[in-house]
């Protein structure tokens, strides 16, 4: 056994020996410092001897590698043939390298240790060379701190962490090398005294160190050497073992036939093999107290993992010295490790242990201890650890049934039900090893003769429906199946055993299936085919569906082969007993989409294929479930596959059953509008169930030729007209209407539609949507929410995007919705959205069935939303109409932030600048709510008001950091608000502040995405309408136009503005040096000039002054109308004809509002410089010509922007969203290639032209 008193390597302190060095102070020395008076002497570096020793053979000689070329030049040069060289090329077999170091070992052992200290020392990383002097003068400590000094720092990568093949290749040859270095010099070496000594040594002080590359290449090397003295200390085991057999026999023998002789040889042998095995386990106790026991709690969690990854072999190789609860402590301790890597060692160390059963008895006591932690890893959050702690829970499984408990085992079961694949895997077969697996032979071979129901897996599926209905989770019966596939695979595909059970009569004594049996067998039966046949996951398991190989395409072939010709016949049976349970027989109508179905014909069994379609017919006219229904159809749909020779066949049915069910159908209806509001119960049952079994066909079915619009049409007028339609007989009206009209559109873009075609089409589109529109005042919620989702689909396909793609003689089938119809969507929306859960829900109370009534009540809302919102971001509904959907975004951010989020992307997209008319027209809409509510007298500081200003700081986001893209919107944005703030005038008279004022508060969000020259044009629009008298203000409600001028003028010339006089305090010295100090015109950056070329000279065609155009009815929120904006702006084209301003606004040359603002400023402070200039000299009038010119000159700012202000703003700008990491700097070219930001990171989609948006 390893002597666990066995002290740990320390340094030595002997300075005043230059020939002591630490590195070769024995273990035996540490044990028993009189050493040398009983034992050999063992070799030390610094004696004279070892200088004697003959001459080692030159390498030309040895055809092998160099030894280490800094050794023989006593540290002059380099040589590459180093160890780690060899190693690390690998292209020398490691036997041949071990061997040239044996044999240079034998003529020099020092410098062959000093090959051997220098490869794990550049193994590590590191570029210094120990050298003879340092081995023979240095102690341990200062040779590791003198690497370190030497350890490259411009990188902290190392041979052991770095990625790629031949870093990888290089960890296996380290390994393996100290694995062949032990091997070849077992039988002497290592026995020295000296070498092993060395080694241990240094990598115990190695393996302190703070350095992490010489930390964990050392604790590497460390465990790979004692997993080699392992299997040393095994071998010399057994060979103890044998030669005491040997003793034992030879002196059991009688005294004429005993050798004495050989009874001491195997004496002297065993005297030898126990010495070597005290040495050993020396060096292993010295290696595990040294290094182990410290390494396996270090920091980094690599090292962790390489120390409980080698107990792990160790007790695996050497059980009797190592699997027992001292050294198992270790690896239970780190089950609770915080990094996954490593828990996954420990359990994958475990599962070595408990695979052997032999070993089980030494591992109880851990597994009694440890077992409630491995049990609760199964949840773990790393996927990879859960299904390991799943493998190892079923090893102990199959080790002992009564070491896990029944709440253990549960804790196990419901992950089959997982989403991650491997984990419902793993459970899978923990379920399969607990309840499906048969451990009594003799009754195994006795149910093998019987087949059927009374077959050996009769029992088990009437298990596996029982844990299915306990586990309430009737839903993910395919999770369940796909679970099971790989271990229980035969089980689940024996078909003949479930049909019986679900056909023929139980036995006397048997236990009768009930209903929810039958009903959960059924449901996994279905599964189970699906799996056979498609041969992949259900939907939310796997990334998609992978490419099979040969012989899993060869099973998946042969499966639905055997499954087509046994069903072929059971199913009509199925159907025929199921038939009155519309559960059973949606279910079972879904088996045929797997059939080959070629076998129907090569097969010869046309006559199965009647009974299923008499049986189908039989569940049609029994049945009015949609669910039902829609399976009815979609079994016509696959059999009526043109590929397929059972087509015409097929279809003769097909046509039958409609045209009973049309006949029926027009009768039905005629006698409802007969009686008008005299019709009975029994007249409305027979239309809705007739129009429900129309509309499910319809759906899939082609029956335009029955011509089914023109009844739904007449029922549809009726009820707007008479107001008393049942809602379910509408709801089916409008649907089977909408069908018909899609199908009249197929048959038109496939074929050559003529004119009158295209009329017609659009006379029924037209009456239609018509009828949709009357629709949405119905007072029955579901025909509201039916016709308004018809509305959007109709007003989407029949939109503009109708005529793309060389479709334009498709043009009569356009419809553009009027205001009136957006208005009434929009309201819509508003009413039936936009509202509390709990305004829905205040008679029910929280129980399940409530919540779940509840969360598909908002995925209905949510549908609705998404619904008008596609209309808006393909521009058929008014972008205007948008304000009162992005208004709603703090309010309702859990329910619709997502899409909000997603349409406000859209839009940004579409226009820009008209995006930001609408941001800016929805804050408006919550500022005019909330002076309705509190009157014009606001309280700021209230929550009303900082709502409005959070959603304005949301919206800021939105805009990004390329200032320069958004410089136009943003500017636009201002402009409105102020004339929002302005332009209604206080009816007091001029000195109260206007009643809009504080909506300047509001804007103030959006100052920091202004640039500076910007933030000046915009300062110069707003002092248009202050007056003096504003300017002067200091009381607090003039604090909103104050904070709004401060936010425009920090990061401009003017600083600040003066609060006590209200004018800005601009010195003109100042102003001369910063004009000075900047570059002349001609010298500015080309990008910059380029930039703002394309900026100035854009063609726009946004008008100023000019208000946003709004819906004539959106809300109950006020509107102004967009002309009394225009009344309270000055006029802007007052200067004479034929001046700047008046050919801006010239048709020919149009420029955007900030363009003008900027023009109109240069033409402004011109005119005062002409008059100033009138009244100085020549020399006077220059200088001032130059600084107006210099003043017109706009201003690049960086993106990074200076100013702390600008800053914190950017900083604000993420601090919900992500972290990003930007350079100091960036070039014009790359700025621009800068996405806008939006709330968060991932919701932007610049440029993509997809048709469809991913929330939708």
């Amino acid at each position: 056994m390893i002597n666990s008193d066995f002290p740990v390597l320390q340094d030595s302190s002997n300075d005043g020996q230059g020939d002591t060095i630490s590195l070769a102070i024995s273990v035996s020395e540490l044990d028993d410092p009189e050493v040398g008076k009983g034992k050999k002497k063992r070799g030390r570096p610094g004696k004279q001897g070892a200088a004697n020793k003959k001459a080692r053979r030159s390498p030309v000689d040895k055809g092998g590698r160099r030894p280490n070329g800094v050794a023989h030049q006593n540290g002059e040069g380099t040589d590459p043939s180093t160890l780690f060289e060899v190693v690390k090329q690998g292209k020398s077999a490691m036997q041949s390298v071990i061997d040239d170091w044996i044999e240079s070992y034998k003529q020099d052992r020092d410098l062959a240790l000093l090959d051997l200290i220098n490869f794990f020392i550049h193994c590590s990383g590191c570029k210094g060379t120990v050298r003879i002097e340092m081995f023979r003068n240095m102690q341990n400590a200062e040779i590791i701190r003198k690497m370190t000094e030497e350890f490259d720092e411009d990188s902290g990568d190392y041979p052991l962490t770095m990625t790629g093949p031949q870093w990888k290749k290089f960890r296996y040859n380290f390994c393996e090398f100290i694995m062949v270095l032990i091997r070849q010099c077992q039988y002497s070496i290592i026995y020295d005294e000296y070498m092993m000594d060395t080694v241990i040594s240094l990598l115990t002080g190695l393996s302190d160190s703070q350095v992490r590359a010489f930390r964990h290449t050392s604790t590497l090397a460390a465990m790979k050497l004692m997993t080699a003295l392992v299997n040393v200390a095994l071998n010399l085991s057994i060979n103890q073992d044998n030669t005491q057999r040997q003793y034992e026999a030879e002196r059991n023998k009688v005294a004429g036939k005993r050798a004495n002789e050989k009874l001491e040889l195997l004496l002297e042998k065993r005297k030898e093999l126990q010495e070597n095995q005290d040495e050993i386990e020396n060096m292993m106790n010295s290696i595990f107290k040294g290094i182990f026991v410290h390494r396996y709690r270090d920091a980094i969690a690599e090292i962790r993992a390489i120390c409980i990854e080698e107990i792990g072999v160790w007790m695996k190789l050497y059980s009797d010295a190592f699997l027992n609860d001292s050294y198992l402590k270790y690896v239970g301790w780190t089950l609770h490790d915080r990094q996954g890597e490593v828990r996954l060692k420990c359990l994958k160390a475990l599962q070595t242990l408990y695979t052997n059963r032999e070993l089980y008895p030494k591992l109880e006591l851990f597994t009694n201890r440890f077992k409630d932690r491995i049990v609760s890893m199964t949840l773990d959050k790393e996927y990879d650890v859960a299904v390991e702690a799943i493998r190892l829970v079923t090893l102990i499984l199959h080790g002992s049934e009564d070491a896990l408990s029944n709440e253990d085992c549960e804790n196990v079961y419901h992950l089959v039900y997982s989403a991650h694949r491997p984990v419902a895997v793993a459970a899978g077969e923990f379920l399969h090893r607990k309840l499906f697996s048969r451990h009594d032979p003799q009754a195994e071979e006795a149910l093998a003769k019987r087949r059927g129901r009374n077959s050996p897996n009769g029992n088990l599926i009437k298990m596996l429906v029982l844990f299915f209905l306990e586990s309430e989770l009737h839903e993910h019966a395919a999770y369940l199946v796909d679970s099971l596939w790989d271990s229980s695979h035969d089980l689940l595909k024996d078909w003949d055993c479930m049909v019986e059970l679900l056909l023929e009569d139980p036995v006397q004594g048997e236990e009768v299936l009930g209903d929810r049996h039958e009903s959960a067998l059924i449901e996994l039966m279905v599964c189970t085919i699906r799996q056979a046949a498609e041969a992949h996951p259900p939907v939310g398991r796997g990334t998609g569906k992978r490419v099979l190989t040969a012989k899993e395409k060869k099973t998946q072939i042969d499966d639905k082969n055997r499954l087509t010709e046994h069903l072929i016949v059971a199913l009509p049976m199925l159907l025929s007993k199921y038939q009155v349970d519309a559960e059973k027989v949606a279910n079972l109508l879904q088996i045929p989409q797997y059939f080959d179905l070629e076998v129907y014909s090569s097969g010869r069994m046309e006559k199965h294929l009647d009974a299923l379609l008499k049986q189908i017919r039989v569940v049609v006219e029994k049945h009015a479930e949609m669910e039902v229904l829609e399976a009815c159809s979609k079994t016509y749909s696959i059999l009526c596959s043109e590929e397929y020779t059972i087509m015409n066949r097929v279809d003769i049915a097909r046509s039958q059953l409609i045209d009973e069910l049309t006949d029926k159908f027009a009768h039905s209806v005629e006698d409802l509008l007969q009686e008008g509001e005299e019709a009975d119960d029994d007249d409305i049952y027979n239309v809705l169930s007739t129009l429900k079994k129309l509309t499910a066909f319809h759906n899939a079915h082609d029956l335009t030729k029955w011509d089914l619009f023109k009844n739904c049409y007449r029922l549809l007028k009726m009820g707007i007209e008479q107001g008393s339609m049942p809602e379910q007989i509408a709801v089916q009206a409008l649907q089977c209407s909408h069908y018909s009209i899609l199908w009249q559109l197929v048959k038109i873009t496939e074929g050559c539609p003529s004119k009158d075609d295209l009329l017609a089409l659009r006379r029924v589109v037209k009456s239609f949507l018509a009828v949709c529109q009357q629709c949405l005042s119905n007072v029955n919620t579901p025909v509201k929410e039916q016709a308004f989702m018809l509305l959007c689909d109709l007003l989407m396909i029949f939109s503009h995007q109708l005529v793309s793609g060389g479709r334009e003689g498709l043009q009569p089938l356009v419809f553009n919705p009027d205001g009136s119809l957006q208005n009434e969507l929009l309201n819509f929306v508003l009413d039936h959205v936009f509202i509390d859960q709990d305004d829905e829900n205040q008679s029910m109370e929280g129980d399940e069935e409530d919540e779940a009534n509840k969360i598909e009540a908002l995925h209905k809302r949510r549908n609705l939303l998404a619904a008008f919102c596609k209309l808006i971001i393909y521009d058929i509904v008014d972008m205007p109409a948008a304000a009162d959907i992005f208004k709603q975004y703090m309010k309702y951010y859990n329910d619709y932030g997502d899409i909000i989020k997603e349409t406000l992307s859209k839009t940004r997209q579409m226009d820009k600048i008209q995006c930001a008319k609408t941001l800016i027209l929805s804050l408006q809409q919550l500022f005019n709510e909330l002076i309705q509510d509190q009157g014009p007298n606001l309280d700021r500081t209230s929550s009303h008001v900082s709502g409005i200003k959070e959603l304005a700081r949301r919206f800021a986001l939105t805009f990004g950091l390329d200032q320069i893209k958004t410089r136009e919107a943003v500017a636009t944005l201002h402009k409105d608000g102020i004339e929002f703030a302005f332009k209604v005038p206080n009816p007091k008279g001029p000195e109260y502040p206007p009643p809009n004022l504080a909506f300047l508060e509001v804007l103030c969000e959006f100052s920091s995405k202004l640039l500076r020259q910007d933030k000046k044009t915009v300062h110069s629009y707003l002092e248009k309408f202050m007056t003096e008298y504003m300017m002067e203000r200091r009381e607090d409600v003039w604090l909103p136009l104050i904070a709004y001028r401060n936010s425009l003028l920090t990061g401009g010339d003017d600083d600040r503005l003066s609060v006590t006089t209200g004018a800005s305090s601009t010195s003109k010295a100042s102003t001369v040096r910063s004009k000075r100090g900047r570059p002349p015109q001609h010298k500015r950056r080309p990008d910059e000039e380029s930039v703002e070329g394309s900026w100035v000279m854009r063609n726009d065609t946004l008008q100023t002054p000019g208000g946003l155009h709004t819906p004539q009815l959106t809300s109950t929120v006020l509107r102004e109308n967009p002309r009394q904006a225009a009344d309270h702006i000055p006029d802007q084209d007052s200067s004479e004809p034929g001046s700047e301003p008046d050919y801006m606004h010239n048709p020919q040359m149009q420029m955007s509002w900030l363009d003008q603002q900027k023009m109109e400023e240069v033409n402004r402070k011109e005119r005062s410089g002409m008059n100033y200039m009138k009244s100085r000299s020549a020399g006077v009038r220059q200088q001032v010509r130059g600084l107006m010119e210099d003043d017109a000159e706009p201003i690049f700012e960086d993106v990074m922007m200076s100013s702390r202000g600008q800053l914190e703003d950017m900083n604000e700008e993420f601090e919900d969203t992500m972290v990003i990491d930007l350079p100091a700097s960036r070039n014009r070219r790359e700025r621009a290639e800068l996405r806008p930001d939006f709330f968060d990171s991932t919701a932007i989609m610049e440029d993509d032209p997809g048709f469809g948006m991913q929330m939708f």
